[in-house]
């Protein structure tokens, strides 16, 4: 089950658990659309993969027990903010390949 991390890691802006803005690649990283578009280039600065949009997690109890009141978000931040030259370079060399081939 996804943890639904609540900020991103890089700029540690807040990504409630029905956010639009947040992106997750398969390590679970998350970090917002803008990061992911501007600073890390689709390429997750932890593990080299791709991202995609976080699923929303649904508010209300639809079916059994799979809704966020039984299943809350994470409340643990993870601040890492990326060193932007270091991954200008590996984003550089990793972004040419596709995410299937990474």
């Amino acid at each position: 089950m996804l943890q639904l991390n609540p900020t991103c890691e890089h700029c540690n802006k807040s990504l409630p658990p029905s956010s639009l803005e947040a992106r997750i690649c398969s390590f679970e990283c998350t970090f917002c659309a803008t990061c992911v578009d501007e600073v890390l280039k689709n390429v997750c600065p932890n593990c080299g993969g791709n991202f995609c949009q976080r699923p929303i997690r649904p508010a209300k109890q639809w079916k059994g027990q799979a809704y966020l009141g039984a299943r809350p978000a994470s409340t643990a931040v993870k601040h890492r903010p990326v060193d932007v030259a270091a991954h200008a370079e590996f984003a550089a060399r990793v972004g040419q390949l596709a995410p299937e081939d990474r």
